[in-house]
């Protein structure tokens, strides 16, 4: 049985620096604001998860001038940001033929407070400079982009550096959490939606970015799309019956006899009202349904198939790879590696 999703809201603070770069903070903001409310805006579906908050932070709640020409606006300023549960510093634009010393005075004293109460501190690519000139990676394992390796051994050298790392949880209930380069920035965002919202929530936030292994396309990452037709009760009726009974025999045709109406008329009215004919639609949704059994469980391909409401196992597998591009071993294998991360505070 799921353990019960924590109410109360993860409060999420992206920390702005004078040398941050825009592109992670965006979209680190983009991703965490969209946990628990867009699979249900593309797909229709309800899916529970933690609440997220999130607010890009910096010393003054003033906008930022960055090296790349563009503004970074906080939403607040350090003093008034109370008890965030996650601290991130995204990837810094450095020379590194600078001392990093007595940089971030007023900053890296902030996030060693919200780390002795309690809080998860991450880094981005080169963000690590700031987490360990905080003083918070001292003898412990962690990650940062491959150029500065050179640059921890001068000023870091108690850091256990380990650069070949995308990710590296470390520290005291894995309360520092690295990333590699600048693109690591993705990893950690289904890291930590992993770790504090659920692995559900991670799988469907990887689908609607695309996020992780694009080598096979989009299909692998699609999703059934929210489906008109509620204003038809007739309709509205045959798809809740479905939603029940998908796997049984002849579902078209039983859904024509609980319409009422001659099974040629049923099925141009379904198609008029919905964008599928019937049986697309009894495919796509049996699809769907497969997918959540192969993301959650070791049943057998054959097995999910019968479960499904298919007998011919061959013709399940030409289906599932003609939807989704991949076969069912393979998406499985894709999206238990998210739903394996792992999970509590």
């Amino acid at each position: 049985m799921n353990a019960p999703f924590e109410t109360k809201p993860l409060r999420i603070a992206l920390l702005a620096l004078p040398e941050t770069a825009p592109a992670a903070i965006y979209g680190l903001y983009e991703i965490f604001a969209s946990v628990g409310t867009v699979w249900h805006e593309m797909t229709g579906e309800m899916a529970e998860t933690r609440p997220v908050e999130v607010r890009i932070v910096a010393r003054e709640a003033v906008p930022i001038a960055t090296s790349f020409g563009l503004e970074i606006t906080p939403n607040a300023a350090l003093a008034d940001v109370e008890a965030p549960d996650i601290v991130i510093a995204a990837d810094l634009s450095l020379a590194m033929t600078e001392s990093p010393r007595g940089r971030w005075g007023d900053e890296a004293a902030w996030a060693q407070a919200q780390f002795a109460r309690g809080a998860t501190v991450c880094s981005i690519c080169t963000g690590s400079v700031f987490v360990a000139e905080a003083g918070l990676l001292d003898g412990i394992e962690a990650t940062t982009h491959w150029s500065a390796v050179r640059f921890f051994a001068d000023h870091y050298p108690t850091v256990k550096l380990r650069p070949e790392r995308i990710l590296c949880p470390a520290g005291p209930e894995h309360r520092i959490v690295t990333g590699g380069g600048a693109g690591a920035w993705t990893d950690l965002a289904i890291y930590l939606i992993a770790r504090f919202c659920g692995p559900a929530e991670a799988v469907r936030i990887a689908k609607i970015f695309v996020l992780g292994d694009r080598s096979e396309g989009q299909l692998p990452f699609a999703a059934m799309g929210k489906v008109s037709g509620g204003d038809d009760p007739v309709l509205a009726r045959c798809r809740e019956w479905l939603a029940d009974h998908y796997a049984e025999p002849n579902p078209v045709a039983r859904m024509a006899a609980l319409s009422g109406l001659p099974e040629r008329t049923f099925k141009r009215r379904f198609k008029a009202g919905t964008g599928y004919t019937p049986i697309d639609y009894v495919q796509a949704l049996r699809v769907e349904e497969a997918k959540q059994i192969l993301e959650t469980t070791d049943e057998p391909t054959d097995m999910v198939a019968h479960m499904v409401g298919y007998d011919d196992p061959a013709f399940f597998r030409r289906l599932f790879k003609r939807t989704t591009g991949v076969t069912p071993a393979r998406y499985r294998k894709r999206f238990q590696a998210i739903r394996s991360l792992p999970q509590g505070v």
